[in-house]
């Protein structure tokens, strides 16, 4: 047995090679609008590995992408009984959703995104629109704030991480201009 090892963590290796330099090709693909095309690749990976979240997550966005909202909701389907805490299968999920007419189903959806990641501005904003459009107009409002606060706060956090550098760039600057006047 022992003797198989090696050439099973080779083939493991050549796999994983393979599904990244898949990847990498579907996502080229989807980035360049070719979506036909980054399903093909990302079907490869998962016939490879049927469990890659990425791949499942991926080939169901270029299926929604090009009309095909059954076989997306398919993939979300997956992804969800597979990592159900993953935020972002429940929200994709819920577009495809609401894409077909499934308002109901949608905003479920969207409502679990939120409620295992409370910070996930696109579901919010999603649900927004979704809310909306059910004229249910200061449900909508109470999303597009949080939105807003999301996308404030992550613009403070962003500045202050940058005013952070330049505080320290500064007191470089001064110190060598200190040292220069001696």
């Amino acid at each position: 047995m022992l003797k198989h090892r090696p050439a099973e963590k080779e083939a493991t290796m050549t796999n994983r090679k393979d599904i990244a330099d898949l990847m990498t090709q579907g996502m080229s693909e989807f980035i360049g609008n070719n979506y036909e095309k980054s399903i093909q690749f990302f079907s490869e990976v998962i016939s490879i590995e049927p469990d890659n979240r990425l791949a499942l997550i991926s080939r169901g966005s270029a299926f929604l992408k090009t009309g095909k909202v059954t076989s997306s909701i398919e993939d979300f389907d997956r992804v969800i009984q597979q990592f159900p805490e993953y935020a972002k299968g429940w929200h994709l999920r819920g577009l495809a959703r609401e894409k077909k007419g499934d308002d109901i189903g949608a905003l479920s959806d969207f409502d679990q995104a939120i409620g295992l990641d409370p910070e996930y501005g696109a579901a919010y904003y999603s649900r927004a629109g979704l809310h909306n459009r059910m004229g249910m107009e200061g449900m909508a409002a109470n999303d597009i704030q949080m939105v807003t606060h999301l996308t404030s706060r992550n613009v403070e956090s962003y500045a202050g991480e940058n005013n952070v550098w330049h505080t320290q760039h500064f007191r470089v600057e001064e110190m060598m201009e200190s040292e220069l006047n001696r």
